[in-house]
């Protein structure tokens, strides 16, 4: 019977871990993206060095982006916004710490969720509340979400006499693909 018991107990000790390890995700690719369109040039970069976690048991999801990781394709750009604007050495990373909401595990189709939390640029922390996607692909969840930041809102400042070349608010597109952990 102790042994039987044993067997029992450890069985689902075994389901546990399984469970717990498949409730948790990390990103395996994609891409966070911004664009901004200027009357005298539209301004636009990629970042595919994010880092993310996401539990789709409870929901929660963080986000670390390395600043200095977007990639313009003209170098000035790159460098203005690294040493003007984002101030990358001090401020390194941008971060996103929340909740899913909407997402049920046991659906295999897209289906539309809210991410609710707080988004740290430059420094400074805002609540935010940002609409997005969730699909499952095999074992992989695909997220995708569109939204905008204005610029003003995390402390970021335009020299006047840029103004015209760069627009005040941001769209930023998330397009990840996170495997099972």
């Amino acid at each position: 019977m102790r042994v039987f018991l044993t067997f029992v107990l450890w069985y689902a000790f075994l389901a546990k871990v399984h469970t717990t390890s498949a409730q948790q995700y990390t990103v395996a690719g994609g891409y966070i993206s911004f664009y901004s369109s200027a009357p005298l040039e539209d301004i636009q970069a990629v970042n595919q060095r994010v880092s993310s976690l996401f539990n789709s048991t409870s929901g929660e999801i963080a986000f670390s982006v390395p600043v200095n990781g977007f990639e313009f394709k003209k170098k000035l750009m790159q460098e203005h916004f690294n040493e003007k604007y984002l101030e990358s050495e001090k401020f390194p990373r941008a971060t996103f710490t929340g909740r899913i909401s909407g997402y049920d595990a046991s659906v295999s189709g897209l289906q539309t969720v809210q991410a609710v939390g707080k988004l740290t640029i430059h420094g400074v922390t805002r609540k935010v509340n940002v609409p997005g996607t969730i699909a499952r692909q095999g074992e992989n969840l695909i997220m995708k979400s569109k939204f905008t930041v204005r610029l003003e809102d995390y402390s970021v400042s335009i020299p006047k006499i840029l103004r015209q070349n760069i627009a005040q608010q941001v769209e930023v597109t998330v397009d990840l693909v996170f495997k099972p952990r």
